[in-house]
C-alpha cells in the first residue's frame, strides 16, 4: 500500500483576498532536468497518483504505435480534453469518418460541452448531453480508429485486457519509467493506470524532447501535433492551450483533480498534483513552475503571455480584490536526495 497522498504535501498556491490569505492549496510538485533527474521538488515527487487526463498524450503515443495515422490537428485532438467547441466536434466526426464510423460508436460518458458558451449554443439548438461533446471524445474516436487500423475488434475497447489497452499500459510504463501498480476507470470510462508524479514529468520530458531533438517518431509526432495545435488540445481560455501558445515546443496537459504536466523542448519537465483536486490554482502553479523549469529560456517564449496564464484574479463585487499566487518556492528542495528516493 502506497503512503497517503497527504503525507509530505506542501503549499503550492495561496488565495489572497484583500490583505489576507484566505485559503491555501497544498500538493506536490517536481521539476526535472533534460536528463530526467529531479532538480527541485516541493512535497513528494515519488507520490503515486492517478494522472487522469494528463495521461492522454501517452495514450496517443500507444495509438500511433499501433497504426493510428492522422493529420496533426486531429492527432492533437486524440490527446485532448477539449472544450466541445465546434472545431472539436467537427474534428471528432472527422476521425470517426476516416475509420468508417459515426458518433454511435463512441462509448465515452455523455456530457454537455465543457466550455459554457458552447454548452449554451448546444442547448439552444435543442440538443442534450452527448458523447461527442464530452471532453474525451477525441481520445475515444482515436481508440476506435486505432482498433480498426490494427485489426482489433472495437467491442470491449475499454476493457483493460483489450489489445489496445495493453498497448497503452506498455507505453505508460515505458515513457514514465514506472510499471503501473494499479488500474481503475477514468471518468470517461477508459482504463487509467497509476504512476508517480516524477514518472509523469519524465514522460512529458521525453515527449517534448523527442519532438525537438529527433527522438522516437511516434512520441515525436504526438508532441509536435500538440504544440502546433494547442487549440485542439483544450480550447478557449484553457491554461494548457495558453501555455503552449506562450512557449514554442511546449507540451502541456492538465488532468482532473488538480493534475498537470508539461515538457519543454530541451527535455526539462514538470508535474504537480493539487491535493484537494481544485482546478483554481492550477494555472498559477503551472505558469510559476514553467518559469522555474526554464521555459523563458526557450527561443521565442513570450514572457507576458506566460504571465497571463498564471493570472487568476479573486473577485469581489465583480472586480478583482485579490489573486491566486504561487507558494511553493519556499518549500523547494534540492533534487539529489529526492532523485535517489525515486529510484529506490
Amino acid at each position: 500500500m502506497s503512503a497517503s497522498i497527504a503525507q509530505g504535501a506542501v503549499p503550492l498556491a495561496e488565495v489572497v483576498r484583500g490583505d489576507l490569505v484566505e485559503s491555501v492549496h497544498l500538493g506536490h510538485l517536481v521539476v526535472l532536468d533534460p536528463a530526467g533527474d529531479v532538480v527541485v521538488a516541493a512535497g513528494d515527487p515519488t507520490v503515486e497518483i492517478w494522472p487522469r487526463s494528463a495521461v492522454k498524450p501517452l495514450q496517443a503515443v500507444a495509438m500511433v504505435r499501433a497504426g493510428l495515422d492522422l493529420p496533426p490537428d486531429l492527432l492533437a485532438l486524440v490527446a485532448a480534453s477539449h472544450n466541445g467547441e465546434p472545431e472539436h466536434r467537427d474534428g471528432v466526426r472527422a476521425i470517426l469518418a476516416r475509420a468508417g464510423l459515426d458518433e454511435g460508436a463512441l462509448a465515452n460518458t455523455p456530457t454537455l460541452p465543457m466550455y459554457p458558451p458552447a454548452a449554451a449554443d448546444w442547448l439552444r439548438a435543442g440538443r442534450v448531453a452527448a458523447s461527442i461533446t464530452q471532453d474525451c471524445s477525441g481520445k475515444h474516436a482515436g481508440m476506435l480508429a486505432t482498433c480498426l487500423a490494427a485489426g482489433w475488434t472495437t467491442d470491449g475497447y475499454l476493457d483493460p485486457d483489450h489489445p489496445l489497452q495493453r498497448e497503452v499500459r506498455a507505453a505508460v510504463a515505458e515513457l514514465t519509467g514506472v510499471e503501473p501498480s494499479q488500474v481503475t476507470t477514468d471518468g470517461c470510462g477508459a482504463p487509467l493506470f497509476a504512476t508517480t508524479l516524477a514518472g509523469l514529468a519524465r514522460a512529458f520530458g521525453r515527449l517534448a524532447g523527442a519532438a525537438a531533438r529527433g527522438g522516437e517518431e511516434s512520441t515525436a509526432r504526438v508532441a509536435r501535433a500538440m504544440s502546433a495545435h494547442p487549440q485542439m488540445v483544450a480550447g478557449t481560455g484553457r491554461e494548457d492551450t495558453l501555455a503552449m501558445r506562450a512557449v514554442p515546443g511546449l507540451v502541456a496537459k492538465i488532468g482532473a483533480d488538480g493534475v498537470c504536466a508539461a515538457g519543454l523542448p530541451d527535455g526539462s519537465a514538470l508535474a504537480f498534483k493539487v491535493l484537494d483536486g481544485a482546478a483554481r490554482p492550477r494555472p498559477t502553479v503551472l505558469a510559476a513552475a514553467l518559469r522555474r523549469a526554464g521555459a523563458l529560456e526557450t527561443p521565442g517564449a513570450d514572457a507576458e503571455a506566460l504571465a497571463a496564464v498564471g493570472d487568476v484574479p479573486v473577485l469581489g463585487g465583480g472586480r478583482p480584490v485579490g489573486e491566486v499566487r504561487p507558494a511553493f518556492e519556499g518549500a523547494l528542495r534540492a533534487g539529489s536526495a529526492v532523485g535517489q528516493q525515486e529510484q529506490a
